[in-house]
């Protein structure tokens, strides 16, 4: 759990470090960090909540005429980042974002996830643990400092330099993180040349949420500071694997993990079979949230170990939700599906709305299949019940907007205007021109 700050003793910490600025953060639909930086002498004004900005301005949020929101520090994000500025220490707040009537901004990605975890705690659930592992590709810049598509090395899963040239980098990463309060649980190269993997201890749910935006913001960071260009697109190469974000999850009641029964079929409890059922009903609705962007769907393919199945198991990793083997206070599901560049708040949001869901109708989940599914036959996959993934983002959205449970736990607003969004997006992507197409067609018909 964080440390929740008092006014008095963020102002003393200010003073004490000499912080020149503070970055008022918050996120946009799409998952973009925003921010409002502030001299540290409104401070005092910032934490008393009132900070105004124009919320017209922000992807997803307002109309012009409804523009006046006000920002409400989460005093438990106070966080001093570890590099100077030439204008000296800055450090951030994360915050809410509330109407000029003090009620929470309905199309806040933040306060989104709040509410569901709030259902959480109405069902009994004492805290929702969300374990993420952001995986991300190191490219080099060039001489102007923009981006190649140059990779950093050409290591493997687990390499160490001289073949992993990006290992100074991931350290530094990890150090800095590790200054802000980060408890890292490993660091390594990732199966595809330039791809990284960090991960951290996992966190309640919004906790969990708000150290993912940090993430990538250190993770760019430090690398822009090594020469390299850190991305968190899916699939930013043909040919070798994309970047996932796997996503661990559990549920604790009264302290204890809702998740486990030494006496239940794989050591499993109802709760968690029934929240497992709920993953792979909804599966197909929430993957226009944890998979956003038209390349997400370049990653979900057989053969480069991303699912693009719905089905679950205690012990291959092709489909898309496993299990784990440890038990006890551990216990956990994992959904591979999710990458790196979803909206934290929403991707954990709609997971967990999809669990509830099957703990709420005692759903039954399936059997697990324990069978490599990119090697069975259509055949057999259907009688096996096992449905796929949706195959691009228009697919996905209308699967989406079919899922009453996932529009209600995002509600109107985030709906409404994330749809609206992504529909453009997919509409420029498929009226496109592309290199490939004129290669196959352009001298033969």
């Amino acid at each position: 759990m964080r440390k929740e700050y008092t006014k008095e003793e963020i102002l003393k910490l200010a003073e004490a470090n000499d912080v020149r600025y503070v970055r008022l953060q918050f996120t946009d639909l799409l998952g973009i960090v925003k921010n409002v930086e502030i001299p540290v002498d409104q401070l005092p004004k910032a934490l008393d909540n009132r900070i105004m900005f124009d919320g017209s301005s922000i992807q997803g949020f307002v109309r012009i005429e409804e523009s006046d929101m006000y920002l409400a520090p989460d005093r438990s994000t106070w966080l001093i980042f570890p590099w100077d500025t030439p204008q000296g220490k800055v450090a951030r707040l994360i915050c809410d974002v509330n109407l000029p009537d003090g009620e929470p901004f309905a199309g806040d990605p933040r306060s989104v996830l709040k509410r569901v975890c709030e259902k959480a705690r109405q069902m009994g659930f004492s805290a929702f643990n969300v374990g993420p592992e952001p995986e991300f590709f190191l490219f080099k810049l060039d001489e102007n400092g923009k981006p190649t598509l140059d990779l950093n090395d050409e290591g493997g899963y687990f390499d160490w330099a001289p073949v992993d040239l990006g290992e100074n980098c991931r350290r530094d990463i990890v150090l800095a993180l590790e200054q802000m309060g980060f408890q890292i649980e490993a660091s390594h190269h990732e199966v595809a040349p330039g791809q990284h993997e960090i991960d951290f201890r996992y966190a309640e749910a919004v906790e969990a949420a708000d150290n993912l935006t940090t993430f990538r913001l250190v993770v760019k960071t430090v690398a822009r500071e090594h020469g390299l260009h850190a991305t968190f697109m899916p699939k930013p190469l043909y040919g070798i694997n994309g970047s996932g974000m796997h996503t661990h999850l559990s549920l604790f009641r009264d302290g204890q993990n809702a998740f486990y029964d030494p006496e239940g079929e794989m050591g499993l409890s109802e709760t968690a079979l029934h929240f497992v059922a709920g993953l792979l009903e909804h599966a197909r609705a929430f993957t226009a949230i944890c998979n956003p962007l038209v390349n997400s769907y370049k990653r979900l393919v057989p053969g480069y170990e991303a699912p693009s199945y719905i089905a679950w198991s205690g012990k291959n990793r092709s489909p898309l939700v496993r299990v784990p083997a440890a038990r006890g206070m551990s216990t956990r599901v994992e959904v591979r599906s999710p990458d790196p560049s979803c909206n934290p708040y929403l991707a954990i949001a709609s997971l967990l709305a999809a669990g509830l869901d099957g703990i709420e109708r005692e759903l039954e989940p399936p059997p697990p299949v324990n069978r490599n599914i990119y090697m069975m036959t259509e055949a057999e996959k259907e009688e096996a019940g096992i449905r796929s993934l949706p195959s691009n983002l228009n697919e996905a959205l209308d699967a989406l907007i079919r899922d009453q449970v996932i529009m209600d736990a995002l509600g109107d607003h985030v709906l409404l205007h994330f749809i609206e969004a992504k529909r453009i997006e997919w509409n420029m992507f498929r009226t496109q021109v592309t290199e490939w197409e004129r290669e196959q067609y352009f001298t033969i018909y």
